[in-house]
């Protein structure tokens, strides 16, 4: 009988961010073709706890270890062993022995990993099928880090990261059976940077759960004050995302203010920074932290925005925002890899100007905006259900459900 082993950088539960959207709907789709063994790791002992409770009756075995190593101790153990910091960020001894013990008993018939860093557990010498999900590019993200930061001190760490990052991922994608990515975009880069071909390259795009995220379902008022209200969603802590938040609050939101004086921008989402925290500070800008359910913001929202200067594969912020009804303002980069015509399904812009003048345009026609956001909704409808996106698992590892 076949088992699989699903070894996830963080455990899958709860589906609150967008990797662990990602993990946890894909640990649903291999636990319908075969019983599946969990290795994970944990950023906190609260998360670890949470996962425990939710995934123990649905796992055939369950190991959950909290990731302890700081940044400091990471970058000079990987410097002096000449491996990528990543790897040495989400390494442990005690989640290592748990993988090789349980693949030394013989059950394991197929192996599934989450994430690059979590490449380094694969265990050498088994035979069966193994899946590696990267999920997106990492070395390419810290090489435009590398290109953003010039004049920063520690910029010598992206590059290296990028260069050494770039050749592990390679290496691996070599000695497994296929390798995912969450877009044709990213494949396509992989491909050309790896120099592999798409029989061993696939793209394995995200899905949203449009009967979860629907408007139709109706949610209590989070916000009761005067005046259109942009927002932002996302992990806080998550230098893309902190950018993001800085530049419209500093930049963007000002210039819409002068055509809208009561425009409010809210940014929702965990462990905000104390850099996210002093936006609060500027006028109309709300900094909620972590709220228990995201959707009740979404619906709030005359415009769900996402100035991602960069972004990699397909933001779930951007699916959940249209599978919610909402009309979306999002540059280039967050919207690469979404299946949604510009002026249709999503407003794109790329400048301070553009983008304002983007979301100033949903507020002063309401009736547009909702039909925007309607036929983004079809869109993700029809396009983007889960089942449908994560059905290739089943052929790729030749198993059936």
């Amino acid at each position: 009988m076949p088992e699989i082993l699903f070894i996830v950088h963080r455990a899958p539960w709860p589906p609150d961010r967008g990797d662990r959207i990602r993990s946890w709907h894909m640990f649903e789709a291999l636990a319908k073709l075969a019983p599946v063994h969990v290795a994970a790791l944990a950023d906190n002992e609260s998360d670890a706890a949470q996962a425990h409770e939710k995934m123990t009756p649905l796992c055939k075995s369950l190991a959950i270890e909290v990731r302890k190593i700081s940044r400091p101790l990471a970058l000079a153990s990987a410097v002096l062993r000449g491996e990528p910091v990543s790897n040495r960020l989400f390494r442990n001894a005690a989640l290592a022995r748990y993988v090789d013990a349980l693949v030394r008993q013989g059950s394991i018939t197929h192996i599934v990993g989450f994430s690059g860093q979590m490449a380094q557990y694969l265990p050498a010498g088994f035979d069966g099928p193994v899946l590696m999900d990267f999920v997106d590019v990492d070395s390419a993200k810290f090489a435009t880090y590398a290109e953003q930061d010039q004049r920063q001190p520690l910029n010598w760490v992206h590059r290296r990261e990028a260069r050494v990052l770039g050749a592990y991922e390679a290496k691996v994608a070599r000695h497994v059976d296929a390798s995912l990515f969450v877009s044709e975009a990213e494949a396509a880069l992989f491909r050309t940077r790896s120099g592999l071909g798409g029989d061993t390259v696939h793209a394995v795009e995200n899905g949203i759960d449009t009967d979860r995220f629907d408007p139709a379902l109706g949610f209590d008022p989070v916000d009761t004050d005067a005046g259109p209200l942009a927002i932002f969603t996302g992990q806080m802590d998550y230098r893309p995302n902190i950018d993001a938040v800085c530049w419209f609050a500093a930049d963007i939101l000002p210039l819409i203010r002068r055509q809208h004086p009561d425009a409010r921008f809210a940014i929702v989402g965990r462990a905000p920074t104390d850099e996210v925290r002093a936006l609060a500070k500027l006028p109309g800008v709300l900094v909620t932290g972590e709220v228990p359910d995201v959707r009740p913001w979404l619906a709030a929202a005359a415009a769900v925005v996402a100035p991602l200067l960069l972004a990699r594969g397909v933001q779930n912020k951007l699916l959940e925002a249209m599978a919610m009804a909402r009309p979306v303002v999002a540059s280039a980069a967050a919207a690469t890899g979404i299946d949604a015509t510009r002026g249709e399904h999503l407003l794109v812009a790329d400048d301070a100007a553009g983008m304002a003048a983007a979301v100033s345009s949903l507020f002063n026609d309401r009736e547009a905006a909702a039909r925007m956001g309607q036929a983004a909704r079809a869109q993700m409808i029809a396009r983007y259900g889960w089942d449908a996106r994560l059905a290739p698992l089943g052929a790729l590892l030749g198993l059936s459900a």
